[in-house]
């Protein structure tokens, strides 16, 4: 699609400046902050994880210099899309070679603009299709120096920073809020595992700490495990009237299909090969499990709670007993000597799986949320950029618009 008449296509080259390099012998320094490709997280597209480091011992690829504002784009496998902007925590701080760095000619382009332009998916492509080397891929800054981006007014450019940067931040904000929970449940879990709801005395088991009036089950004495059968052949991405039935591996849904292999109100589901080795997830219904999973087949104990049952075993992390033969392997005689601490009662089962389940949701809630507001934050990324949609078109009167003002400013 043609871009606004009023607009410039120019290269980034042309709208941003030259940058220095770091010379250790003529200019000292005690420690940096060096940042290099690994540094850059590719889910957030920020800094993370670059603590100070004696300058002495900082690595040859340490040379160019950075400033508040900067993007910097790695040139080395580029596809991963390793993409950040400056904060102000890191001016005058230290990058690897590996990285293009994108000064902004702020005469001609806002910074957070810049930021965003470089992360269009066909500006990606164009890279891409640069790269040279079998092992070892990458572009040249020229490469990246070279590429066109779209060039409105700085006032327009502004703008379109301002609505992106408040979905950023609330995707942002989102993913923490998921992670948080997600380290809440973890800390739920040691403590309800070992210490129980009433916190009384614990003993030393095979398994670790555990309240003294719980018991030790074998697993083999609460289910019984069999392997999943090979994928149906008609398995598609999308649920449809011809496949309505959910599809299940190692970790969840892999597809649907027209046929049914299990047809239970609950199941224990557990990875047993590759990727997923050890992952614990449970399902209801009429489903079809992969044999690169297995599933308890009859559930042997009266006394003990399938959700309570899963959650330990997901907390216990049977990924560790794997076997490597190629590949990560959990059989279901290494599953079924492990044993399980219960409770005396079911009903303090389920009052634990309870406190499991809130906690779910809101892992559950911060997900959906964050999965909306990235595909919000692609979405409009393009439309934004080729002009097909104008900010003044746009109604942010629900997307917390004082974030939309503070980024505007």
């Amino acid at each position: 699609m043609p871009q606004p008449i009023e607009w410039s296509l120019m290269r980034l080259g042309e709208v941003t400046r030259p940058t220095k390099t770091w010379n250790p012998r003529s200019e000292p320094r005690e420690t940096i902050r060096y940042v290099d490709v690994s540094a850059i997280s590719r889910e957030e597209l920020r800094v993370l994880n670059a603590p100070f480091i004696p300058a002495a011992t900082a690595p040859s690829r340490a040379r160019k210099i950075v400033r508040t504002g900067d993007t910097v784009f790695a040139t080395v496998r580029p596809t991963l899309k390793r993409i950040a902007q400056i904060p102000a925590s890191f001016d005058r701080e230290i990058v690897s070679t590996a990285f293009c760095v994108l000064r902004p000619d702020r005469a001609k382009v806002n910074p957070e603009f810049l930021f965003f332009a470089v992360q269009q998916e066909p500006l990606m492509a164009e890279i891409a299709a640069l790269e040279t080397g079998a092992s070892y891929p990458a572009v040249r800054d020229s490469d990246v120096l070279n590429q066109l981006i779209p060039v409105p007014s700085l006032w327009e450019q502004q703008s379109i920073a301002a609505v992106l940067s408040a979905i950023r931040a609330a995707l942002l904000h989102e993913a923490e809020c998921e992670a948080v929970s997600v380290a809440l449940k973890q800390t739920a879990m040691r403590e309800l595992f070992t210490r129980g709801l009433r916190g009384e005395a614990q003993k030393e088991t095979e398994v670790g700490p555990m309240p003294e009036s719980w018991d030790l089950t074998p697993c083999e004495q609460i289910f019984k495990l069999t392997s999943g059968k090979t994928r149906p052949s008609d398995l598609a991405d999308t649920q449809t009237e011809d496949r309505p039935f959910p599809v299940l591996g190692g970790n969840g849904v892999m597809g649907f299909s027209h046929r049914c292999y299990v047809d239970a109100p609950r199941t224990l589901i557990i990875g047993r090969v590759g990727e997923y080795c050890g992952a614990v997830h449970t399902a209801s219904g009429k489903i079809w499990i992969t044999d690169n999973a297995l599933y308890a087949k009859e559930w042997l104990s009266p006394h003990a709670d399938l959700e309570f049952v899963a959650t330990f075993l997901e907390y216990f992390d049977l990924n560790r007993f794997k076997r490597m033969a190629g590949q990560p392997l959990v059989t279901q005689g290494m599953i079924s000597e492990q044993r399980i601490p219960l409770p005396l009662t079911v009903d303090e089962q389920l009052e634990i799986t309870s406190i499991f389940s809130a906690i779910d949701r809101k892992i559950e809630l911060h997900g959906n949320k964050r999965a909306v507001l990235d595909k919000l934050f692609k979405s409009l990324l393009h439309k934004l950029m080729i002009g097909e949609i104008r900010v003044a078109d746009l109604d942010l009167s629900a997307l917390a618009p004082t974030r939309v003002a503070e980024a505007a400013q």
